[in-house]
């Protein structure tokens, strides 16, 4: 697993004092109030201010004075440590964790290995599979478990092919 996750990508400039708004790419913004510091293509900066809901913040970052040195950043993306970043509730993962999982059956059957997963009120999996590419719906019944440490997520194999394309 990497000691750093991507939790925003800066969108643009806001306003003429350096701030910059991000789209969240975590639950919420509300993950990113926390932080103290982050890394910007491996530079660290200090959090000054983070405000913001839903999918969207505004970030202060200290070393960025105005509009001109955060235009600079625009479109890259912000890390975090993992150790700084809020608890996970049970049963939730970083994405991160989840993209190189082998997906098989409840009888071990390989099916693909996780390349994306989109996140939505129904997280979207997509899978490169022998066959090609192949997605599913992480939907009800569905993910019987996720082994993050064993890099292992085991479907349901009816359910897995009722919601796959």
């Amino acid at each position: 697993m990497d000691d750093k996750l991507t939790v925003a990508t800066i969108l643009k400039p806001q306003g003429i004092r350096g701030e910059v708004k991000v789209k969240v790419l975590c639950d919420g913004a509300e993950d990113l109030l926390d932080l103290k510091r982050v890394y910007i293509d491996g530079t660290e900066y200090a959090v000054m201010n983070v405000r913001g809901q839903g999918d969207f913040a505004f970030i202060a970052l200290r070393g960025v004075f105005d509009r001109n040195a955060a235009e600079l950043l625009r479109g890259k993306d912000i890390e975090a440590l993992r150790g700084d970043m809020p608890e996970l509730p049970d049963g939730t993962y970083y994405i991160a964790d989840l993209t190189g999982c082998e997906v098989v059956t409840q009888t071990g059957e390989h099916i693909g290995e996780v390349t994306s997963v989109t996140p939505a009120r129904t997280d979207i999996y997509t899978l490169s599979t022998p066959k090609g590419e192949v997605s599913f719906a992480a939907a009800v019944g569905v993910i019987e478990s996720v082994e993050v440490e064993a890099k292992r997520i085991v479907v349901n194999k009816k359910r897995f092919k009722e919601v796959s394309v």
